[in-house]
């Protein structure tokens, strides 16, 4: 009668040890990390570039506004605080889409040298109080 002495180790060296399978699982999760840290960044900088499309929008759509008013009737400024931009209809923009809840808008209009014929146009959008749109424009009589 013969003893199989192999049989006793290879039973016992079967699977993990719970200190491997916990080495196993913080590489796993280091390896996880480096790969997803390129996607949050990535949603990061679309996000800003969603917000100054919009600005954008919002900025152009007031010059357009200023442009269309009669050259007499241009006031001096124009002010929507966060929230209260409206649209060419005086509808809220957030209540259309909630995308525009945090940005505000202002304008300054001003005579351009002094002449009687010109105003410069200064339309400033913010997103959550940080300014990220400009444009300016030279309107005529």
């Amino acid at each position: 009668m013969t003893i199989n002495s192999t049989s006793h180790c290879s039973a016992r060296q079967q699977g993990f040890t719970l200190a491997e399978a916990m080495m196993a699982t913080v590489v796993l999760g280091i390896a996880a990390a480096g790969v997803l840290l390129p996607f949050t960044s990535g949603a990061a900088v679309r996000a800003e570039g969603v917000h100054r499309t919009l600005a954008a929008n919002l900025a152009g759509d007031l010059i357009e506004q200023i442009v269309n008013t009669p050259f007499s009737e241009i006031r001096t400024s124009y002010d929507e605080p966060q929230g209260q931009i409206r649209d060419t209809a005086g509808n809220l923009f957030k209540d259309t889409d909630p995308s525009y809840a945090n940005f505000s808008r202002t304008a300054t209009c001003e005579l351009w040298r002094g002449s009687d014929y010109f105003i410069l146009v200064t339309v400033k959008v913010c997103y959550n109080g940080k300014q990220i749109a400009t444009i300016n424009r030279l309107v005529s009589k």
